[in-house]
């Protein structure tokens, strides 16, 4: 929200003084009514078709690159480049998502994130050339890194007594979002006549549609659930946090990179892992969209029994050991047991939508969360993008699956461990 300097100074000391409970108990004078049913409907609408275009960008160009470097003239190396780009976009980009949600407010950085993914998603299929093939794809993966930090954060501002069920709630629709576009990219573009460009474009239609629920939301002044008006808690979440010095920021940031390494790892290498087995390229396929399909329902089932946990560690550790298993399956039995690793990695890939309740439980306030969220997704991606290149490096040059595996299954250690450490019940304002 824009901020408001006409407000007295013994209001803004009173609104510094109060925690989020004593807002929620005692209001602020000034304080307006909570929102309507109808505004809370249409925020939860807007977080799940928000959720639905988080991924479809890059899951869709996956399911038709081979077309895309044939039509650019793309090299081999410019692909392996491309497909290293939304990790180091949601890094660079995500960073500014607290200064844009200060200035313009939370809501009104997801609406201009969702017009963005629209404009890349239907310019870069018609640009003509690799550069601008890439530059429109960095538009897209900019709209959805400003828009995953702050999902947590809009989830905290208006659902604050559901975290954990609208966490769930969008956090379904992202997994949701991610094995559709995975799925039917192909068929639609066959069924469209063929055209890759009409294929990719064509995920441009629901980022526009989500547009439509924030620019009403962009008109409507009325606070969140128990909170002041927007001068008030402006002047509430003005002091600085320095999240660094947190030990619970750290270990959200190194959980949150290492299951991103491992879900990347898992999108990239998984099918090719089960074909050198010897399990047919269709199977393969099959086999990739099984492990995504789990977040689906474990993605709206964790958060809800996190939320309810004081600390989340022993969810951490269960996640954990099914991928550990997974590893070990794929390691001794790659195609013998392929559906059972395929399940036990798709539960272990659940540790995202974790991360995510967890980011909405670890701080107080809103401006905590933004932080919070911007520190621990933009460091954790950056943790993330050597993990799928090691991989290739170590299958190339070993000739087999045997270390990299073994590789994936060493970083679940260090996860889990740094999974314990952010489930802690305690907050960032505490240690800040």
């Amino acid at each position: 929200m824009p901020d408001d300097e006409t407000q007295t100074p013994t209001l803004n000391r009173e609104a510094i003084a109060r925690t989020p409970h004593d807002t929620r108990a005692q209001p602020l004078p000034g304080a307006a009514e909570g929102p309507s049913p109808w505004l809370l409907r249409l925020i939860a609408v807007g977080l799940v078709l928000a959720a639905l275009n988080l991924r479809p960008a890059i899951t869709s160009l996956g399911a038709l690159l081979e077309e895309v470097r044939e039509g650019l003239h793309m090299s081999g190396s410019v692909a392996g480049v491309l497909t290293s780009v939304p990790p180091l976009c949601f890094a660079v980009f995500g960073v500014m998502a607290p200064r844009l949600a200060r200035r313009f407010g939370a809501g009104t950085v997801v609406c201009a994130g969702m017009a963005a993914i629209a404009a890349g998603l239907i310019i870069r299929p018609y640009i003509g050339s690799t550069a601008g093939f890439l530059a429109a794809s960095a538009l897209a993966l900019m709209g959805i890194a400003v828009s995953n930090i702050l999902m947590p954060v809009i989830v905290k501002r208006w659902f604050p007594d559901r975290v954990g069920t609208m966490t769930g709630l969008y956090s379904m629709a992202l997994a949701l979002g991610t094995a559709l576009a995975a799925a039917v990219t192909v068929p639609l573009t066959g069924a469209l006549g063929g055209s890759w460009q009409t294929g990719l474009a064509l995920w441009a239609v629901l980022a526009a549609v989500a547009v439509l629920p924030w620019i009403v939301l962009l008109r409507d002044r009325t606070p969140a659930p128990g909170q002041p008006g927007p001068a008030v808690a402006n002047a509430a979440e003005a002091p600085a946090l320095k999240i660094t010095r947190s030990r619970t920021a750290w270990g959200l940031a190194c959980f949150f990179g290492l299951q991103a390494t491992a879900a990347y790892i898992t999108m990239g290498w998984m099918p090719q892992i089960f074909r050198d087995a010897g399990v047919s390229a269709g199977t393969a396929g099959v086999l990739l969209a099984v492990t995504m399909a789990m977040g689906v329902p474990l993605a709206f089932v964790i958060p809800r029994v996190a939320s309810r946990l004081k600390q989340q560690g022993p969810i951490v550790v269960v996640l954990g050991l099914c991928g550990l298993i997974g590893y070990g399956g794929l390691y001794l039995a790659p195609a013998a047991g392929a559906w059972a690793w395929a399940v036990l990695l798709g539960v272990a890939n659940c540790a995202f939508p974790l991360a995510l309740t967890m980011i909405g439980m670890r701080a107080r306030s809103g401006a905590g969360v933004v932080r919070l969220s911007a520190f621990a997704q933009s460091t954790g991606y950056l943790l993330s993008i050597p993990g799928p290149l090691l991989v290739g490096v170590l299958y190339q040059h070993s000739g087999g699956w045997g270390l990299p595996i073994a590789l994936m299954a060493g970083l679940m250690i260090p996860q889990m461990v740094a999974g314990i450490l952010a489930g802690r019940d305690r907050t960032i304002e505490d240690e800040c």
